[in-house]
């Protein structure tokens, strides 16, 4: 029995800190503003648990110490009465101390989050329900301003800023390993700067209910080296491959005439719709309504197949195709990377 007890105790003890690393963790911080957070954190787990100590000290002297056995009220004591108020007005001074000085060391680590130098790489990130739009800015070569929905590129190293606006309900940006939570609120541009240290893929999750489908609300934050990010950005300004072969071709020609290209745009063919995310590149995003799905042929097909049934809510109708118009359909979709 006990030989079987040790790994069964060790199971339960590490089951708890299975959720404190991974691409969503603010136990695994992998920016410089996510380290500053998580290091507030510590501090404040530190200083509640040996404010919780205490009070449990004294509480177990109240409660163990001997009383005089008898029905007489006890006799009061100047100078034990003086001693006890003596006791509280330091609790309270140490409490307010306590309280004060987390406070500030609150507001001096998180004000300096935005903070971010001149070689700052600028997007804009809209809320929809439910996907993201991400625009990259260049206020000085318009040309090199592209979309990218539900996932984000950035070089190592070098800060970002992220503006943040939302078309229609309250959401919330929130990369736990990199940075903390910012809200989009309609009609209020909001901002939150981040700077990745070092290469991986990270989650981003809308943190705000924002209605049915808020828990499939899902980004990535991609960091890469400088001249990978550079390769991938000219990958993405450049307008979309033309079909290779005759399947693509009448792919393409579906998607151009049914009421695809009214919501999608498709750089380089008629289709310019902005309703829905811009699929010039669809093909070379890791996922596809919003985290929902990997991007595979089969789940481009099924996504354009019956919306609904997958993500019930959303503003993707149902387009009737027959089954070879499905099939060409999502050879045009797989072939856009």
């Amino acid at each position: 029995m006990r030989s079987g007890f040790k790994p069964l105790l060790g199971a339960v003890c590490a089951f708890p800190l299975s959720g404190c690393i991974g691409w969503q963790s603010a136990l695994s911080p992998h920016g410089a503003q996510s380290g500053s957070l998580l290091r507030l954190i510590w501090l404040f787990v530190v200083v509640c648990a040996v404010v919780w100590i205490l009070v449990i000290v004294v509480l177990a002297v109240a409660l163990f110490r001997r009383r005089p056995i008898g029905n007489e009220p006890p006799l009061l004591e100047p100078s034990r009465e003086s001693r006890l108020n003596g006791i509280i007005a330091a609790a309270t001074v140490m409490t307010v101390l306590v309280i004060g000085t987390l406070t500030l060391v609150s507001f001096v680590a998180t004000r300096g989050l935005d903070s971010a130098d001149e070689n700052v790489l600028t997007l804009r990130m809209r809320g929809f329900q439910w996907w993201w739009e991400i625009t990259y800015l260049d206020a000085s070569r318009p040309d090199r301003i592209f979309l990218s929905p539900n996932e984000i590129h950035v070089p190592v190293g070098r800060p970002v800023r992220v503006r943040l606006s939302a078309d229609d309900v309250i959401h919330s940006f929130w990369v736990p390993s990199l940075a903390g939570k910012k809200d989009l609120i309609p009609g209020r541009d909001n901002a939150i700067t981040f700077t990745a240290t070092r290469p991986g893929v990270y989650r981003g999750q809308c943190a705000e209910f924002c209605g049915l489908q808020h828990a499939h609300m899902a980004f990535l934050v991609i960091a890469e080296t400088p001249q990978s990010f550079e390769a991938w950005r000219r990958s993405q300004i450049a307008e979309a491959a033309s079909p290779s072969n005759d399947e693509e071709k009448r792919g393409q020609s579906v998607f151009t005439v049914k009421a695809c290209a009214a919501c999608h745009t498709v750089r380089g063919t008629s289709a310019s719709g902005s309703l829905g995310p811009d699929l010039t590149h669809v093909a070379s995003r890791r996922y596809i309504a919003s985290g929902l799905l990997e991007t595979t042929r089969g789940s481009l097909a099924a996504w354009i197949a019956d919306p609904q049934t997958l993500k019930p809510g959303s503003n993707m109708p149902s387009v009737p195709l027959s089954s070879d118009e499905l099939r060409d359909v999502s050879a045009y979709m797989a072939s856009l990377k």
